[in-house]
């Protein structure tokens, strides 16, 4: 199979690179063009903040195009410092293993990352609406889908919070079993605080307020996750109303002293409350901890957290290759019989056209009866004769990934009974000898 490609990513460049040659839609579109024009039959362009890749099958089994593909890319994004030796190349298995590791996460910056596959359905749906996906694309697609999703159904790869943020709100659900019921403040309009509200508004807790020393931003957050305002100067009056408090700000000095949370128990009658500190430098004493019933939770806590949760999904890793193995076996299986089924039903029309030619020669020289015994007789010998050789062809194409086993057979054939190449038909020699 000759499908080639390129790729940069977390493992090949430094995150400006990355930058660098991330493609818009407008410039994939433009690019899918130029490589239509001038490399692929078909193919697909992906391309996500840590990675861009381009796949496809070439024009013509050349692979010089690697080169040219890479200098065409870093010409269009003009990346200055970018070098060949930032990307990595891979041709036939090698670009199949390693576009089912990308869509399964395994790949991933973040081992697991729940975003990819969306991505590459996304990237496979654009080449298709290009018309830039082939019969050997639509069913790379197909089964790149199936990878992804079986990895998602079949292991924890994408289970157990990899990020502070996300952590935060794992740690919150173990200690209130029914969010649902409980109140959370955000302090703090950042990424980090808007990804610790977005992840409790995912699990339903029913209000979510925001505070943030710039008004605009707080209005921002809050829009988006149905929530409300909270005056940051009038902060210390409205704690005591929240279950939950994650603090993501900026601040080089304490947002909530310890005395701010002793008075806010005091308030709150002793009801407990979770307070997430997922600030550097912290937004929170830490010796609120002390405090009974605060179940208070810094960085360095929650870091611990995500590590556990991803050395769980290093340990998926083995089983997810296994099953990238499965699904490339029937993948090159599917890929196989296009070469080895034309072969052989070609192979066989050539040896039943020298059995009809020989016996039309002899038909007018036996007796009816005669003719039809060796009509079923030279049917049956042919069917012998070709038994093997149709068995083991289809054996190694349907169980293996050895393309270029299949290739050198197939070729083989060919060249032994003179079958065309192009059309797969017989050339015979009919003349008497």
């Amino acid at each position: 199979m000759f499908l080639i490609g390129i790729s940069i990513n977390h493992k090949t460049a430094p995150i400006e690179f990355r930058e660098a040659v991330h493609l818009s839609e407008t410039e994939i579109t433009e690019l899918t063009e130029e490589l239509r024009k001038s490399y692929f039959k078909e193919g697909f362009i992906l391309s996500t903040c840590n990675r861009t890749e381009i796949f496809g099958v070439p024009k013509d089994i050349v692979l010089s195009g690697y080169t040219d593909i890479i200098e065409l890319l870093i010409r269009k994004k003009a990346a200055g410092g970018l070098t060949k030796e930032n990307f990595r190349q891979y041709f036939s298995c090698g670009a199949v293993k390693h576009i089912f590791s990308v869509a399964s996460g395994i790949d991933s910056l973040i081992i697991g990352d729940s975003q990819i596959l969306g991505q590459v359905k996304t990237a496979f749906d654009h080449s298709h609406d290009m018309n830039f996906a082939g019969p050997v694309l639509k069913r790379l697609f197909d089964t790149t889908l199936k990878v992804g999703k079986r990895a998602i159904k079949e292991t924890s790869i994408g289970e157990g919070a990899v990020t502070v943020s996300y952590a935060a709100v794992q740690v919150v659900e173990k200690i209130f079993a029914n969010l649902e019921k409980r109140s959370a403040l955000i302090i703090g309009a950042g990424e980090t605080g808007e990804l610790a509200a977005t992840n409790l508004f995912s699990k339903g807790v029913y209000k979510i307020d925001v505070a943030n020393r710039t008004l605009s931003r707080a209005e921002e957050l809050a829009k988006k996750i149905h929530g409300g305002i909270v005056p940051f100067e009038f902060l210390n009056e409205h704690v005591h109303q929240y279950d939950i408090i994650i603090s993501a700000t900026s601040s080089e000095e304490l947002i909530l002293t310890q005395k701010d949370v002793a008075n806010m128990m005091k308030r709150r009658k002793g009801a407990p409350v979770v307070i997430m500190d997922i600030a550097i430098p912290r937004d929170i004493d830490p010796q609120v901890a002390k405090i009974d019933n605060v179940f208070y939770h810094d960085m360095d806590s929650l870091q611990v957290v995500v590590q556990q949760n991803l050395k769980k999904r290093e340990k998926e890793i083995p089983i997810v290759e296994k099953m990238i193995m499965e699904e490339m076996t029937g993948f090159f299986g599917w890929y196989n019989t296009l070469e080895v089924v034309p072969t052989i039903r070609s192979l066989r029309d050539f040896f039943e056209d020298i059995r009809s030619d020989e016996l039309n020669k002899i038909k007018n020289k036996v007796t009816e009866d005669d003719f039809i015994k060796l009509e079923d007789m030279t049917r049956r010998m042919i069917g012998r004769l070709l038994h093997n050789p149709t068995i083991n062809l289809r054996e190694i194409a349907e169980t293996g990934t050895n393309v270029q086993e299949i290739s050198t057979r197939t070729m083989i054939i060919k060249e032994l009974f003179g079958l065309d190449s192009v059309t797969g038909t017989a050339r015979i020699d009919k003349s008497e000898k």
